[in-house]
């Protein structure tokens, strides 16, 4: 089993303290978003080397710890074309040094017809979709370009917001070097969870082979409405999820979300369990 973590649910701290922290617990593997666990660096459109990346990544190869994913996420159909175009091309500069951090992926959400990103209708019409192919299509061409895999994550607050919408974009885009990062929680709201094994079972029959990340939380339902939760500590249905990346993608990278101290030990505990009971 391969579990990892976003470096940034790990208190911020400098660089070597931080892989020291997280190769300690054990884990294998990060979730890398430069501005977030590097904030005291610039590491913003124009910033980036081969120096620098080398550097970064030969700090988490001497711990034994993948960068997994670069997480560049932002709104690829912000309504400002300005903001637009600075997200695409920070999200190319990624993909460029990818290599240089040891890294094959790099990795975002699909953006809002609103400038934050929040659940509207709006983002299930054919217009906002349209957009998210023709964002996806040039992140991917310079993704071919480079040997790197672009990975896309579906979510209710997006256009991408279903595994049906899912495989629409892996078929207009038509290429492999466009990839999945599923997250189950990110596919369901506080009408849908119930059917949760449904969705998750329509992703692996829809899209299974592509799926080369996979995004560990949980949740929880207050007051009708979904909030996530630390890993264990909620209502997904991980004997299910687990059953089927176990037998669909042994030694995937499972990288845990929005679980931070004190549950991150007892939730890598809870996914040891249910991987080895699955």
């Amino acid at each position: 089993m391969n579990i990892g973590i976003r470096a940034h649910d790990i208190e911020n701290r400098p660089l070597e303290e931080l892989i020291e922290e997280i190769s300690s617990k054990g884990l294998t593997s990060v979730q890398l978003a430069l501005a977030k666990s590097l904030d005291y660096v610039n590491t913003g459109l124009g910033s980036l080397s081969p120096g620098f990346a080398h550097q970064v990544g030969q700090a988490f190869r001497k711990k034994e710890v993948q960068i997994a994913v670069l997480g560049c996420y932002f709104n690829m159909i912000h309504p400002d074309q300005t903001e637009r175009k600075k997200g695409i091309e920070r999200f190319k500069e990624h993909i460029r040094f990818a290599r240089d951090f040891g890294c094959s992926i790099v990795a975002t959400e699909t953006g809002n017809v609103n400038a934050e990103i929040s659940y509207t209708v709006e983002n299930f019409n054919e217009k906002p979709f349209m957009e998210v192919v023709e964002s996806v299509k040039e992140l991917v061409l310079e993704a071919e370009k480079f040997g790197v895999i672009v990975g896309v994550e579906a979510g209710v607050n997006h256009p991408i917001y279903s595994p049906k919408t899912m495989k629409r974009l892996l078929d207009e885009v038509n290429s492999n070097n466009l990839q999945v990062i599923l997250d189950p929680v990110n596919l369901l709201t506080a009408e849908t969870y119930q059917q949760q094994e449904e969705i998750v079972q329509e992703a692996f029959d829809l899209f299974g082979d592509r799926i080369v990340i996979l995004h560990a939380k949980d949740f929880v339902i207050e007051n009708g409405t979904l909030k996530f939760a630390p890993v264990g500590q909620g209502l997904l249905n991980y004997d299910f999820v687990l059953k089927l990346i176990k037998a669909k993608k042994p030694m995937i990278n499972i990288l845990m979300e929005d679980t931070r101290e004190p549950f991150i030990d007892g939730s890598i505990d809870f996914l040891k369990e249910k991987y080895q009971q699955a």
